[in-house]
């Protein structure tokens, strides 16, 4: 009960202090916009995405917030301060700068606790041996994970508006912890931000998953595009951080997930680029549309590009497709030793028509180059011009010739157009190694 009292002081604490950020960032204003409009086309909150730099460029473009008047340009250096300047002026053009690393969960997991969750009585409570596998995991605990859940979700989401642009200023700035929501808006840029994956700090115990063997399940992205047009992710930085995978516990012989996405793009979301990122040592990187049952939103929707990122540590999903017309081209892929028996890199799911070529993909010795490609639907895609390892390969023929169960179809059946300088793939990871990521941009 006195774990219960506190949290919920916690949370009133925030937010008034949430509050009285508003007006703090509001009456800094002044200074630090004139200072952007002064720096012209070297302010990277000016800056648009370029025409004919993928999806993005489509139509009118992707300008974000660069039209922003001064009293909408804010620097933030604080969780409550970034959350203010997101919700001052409504749609209106803002460019929000993030100076230093901010954390979304500076209290730790503790300051969301609700209802007297406690790990280790939630460990007692659903252990198969006890519990079962029969039914999904019911009772006082599971009622205390949910309203501690709820504490979590509401303090660590932020929604970004409409033109809107948010850049890290300088070289180590960014987000910890943080579930950056793209959601049912327009025009919006991410760019120059480290950003560290959300920690679910309750996990779900579903003992029903996994062919009922159980599982964990975990929530939140660390960016979610639903429903969104016009978005460009440029120059960030992508990474679990402080906490990999690799360093979850393991409950009931199943590791103690507390990672989701980094960048989902899903629910009908359109015309999107993401250029020049870097995506490091995470399990589930990217999903381009979320469920094989959604064709009425996302049917002709979900035109993304991806180029010049290096995906380096990611174990799947990079990107895995529905629906759209995704084009993947001048990415470099570095699978690392503890994960080649288990990866894929490109996804090929219902109605996708991915276009992947030009590509770079760094394999350690012995790894099966057939397992890049991974087959869920009857859906044709292009691959062409990829290297592995400083070698041409023809991706889809040695998928079916390794993995002849998932013969894979050629031809997606459309072909870029929106794409600006195409480099060499054997060039690709010395130029993405050295320009990609937060940090990198002058």
């Amino acid at each position: 009960m006195r774990a219960q009292t506190w949290h919920e002081h916690v949370i009133t604490k925030k937010v008034a202090v949430l509050a009285g950020c508003t007006a703090l960032v509001l009456s800094l204003t002044g200074t630090a916009a004139q200072a952007g409009a002064d720096s012209g086309s070297r302010d990277l909150g000016r800056q648009v995405l370029g025409a004919n730099d993928g999806w993005g460029s489509q139509g009118a473009g992707t300008t974000g917030g660069s039209a922003a008047e001064a009293e909408h340009v804010y620097t933030v250096t604080t969780w409550a301060e970034f959350k203010a300047a997101l919700a001052a002026g409504g749609s209106a053009p803002k460019i929000i700068k993030v100076k230093g690393m901010i954390d979304a969960v500076s209290e730790g997991c503790e300051a969301f606790v609700a209802g007297g969750y406690d790990l280790q009585q939630y460990l007692k409570d659903y252990d198969p041996a006890v519990y079962g596998n029969d039914k999904v995991a019911m009772g006082p605990q599971e009622d205390a994970r949910v309203a501690s859940a709820a504490n979590q979700n509401s303090e660590i989401k932020a929604f970004i508006p409409s033109n809107t642009t948010i850049v890290g200023v300088g070289r180590n700035s960014g987000i910890l912890g943080g579930s950056l929501q793209i959601f049912g808006v327009s025009n919006v840029i991410l760019r120059n931000l480290t950003i560290e994956a959300p920690l679910d700090c309750f996990p779900k115990w579903d003992p029903t998953d996994d062919n009922k063997t159980g599982n964990w399940n975990s929530e939140y992205d660390t960016v979610v595009v639903y429903g969104s047009d016009h978005v460009w992710l440029d120059h960030n930085t992508f990474t679990d951080g402080r906490y990999p995978d690799s360093e979850r516990p393991v409950y009931f012989g199943k590791v103690f997930q507390q990672h989701d996405g980094l960048t989902d793009i899903v629910r009908g979301s359109n015309y999107v680029t993401v250029s020049w990122n870097r995506y490091e040592n995470h399990d589930k990187n990217m999903l381009i549309g979320n469920g094989d049952g959604l064709a009425a939103i996302d049917a002709g929707k979900l035109k993304v590009t991806m180029h010049h990122n290096r995906f380096d540590g990611i174990l799947q999903r990079s990107p895995r497709v529905r629906f759209g017309q995704v084009d993947v081209y001048n990415n470099h892929y570095v699978v690392n030793e503890e994960q080649k028996s288990d990866y894929y890199i490109f996804g090929v799911g219902i109605s996708s028509q991915l276009h992947a070529t030009d590509n770079a993909i760094s394999l350690p010795p012995g790894t099966s180059v057939g397992k890049a490609l991974k087959k869920w639907n009857e859906s044709p895609l292009t691959a062409e011009n990829n290297y592995v390892n400083g070698k041409l390969t023809d991706l889809i023929a040695v998928h079916n010739a390794e993995i002849p169960g998932e013969t894979l179809q050629s031809g997606a059946g459309w072909k870029p157009t929106l794409r600006t300088k195409v480099d060499s793939p054997k060039a690709v990871p010395w130029i993405v190694g050295n320009r990609a990521g937060a940090g990198r941009l002058r």
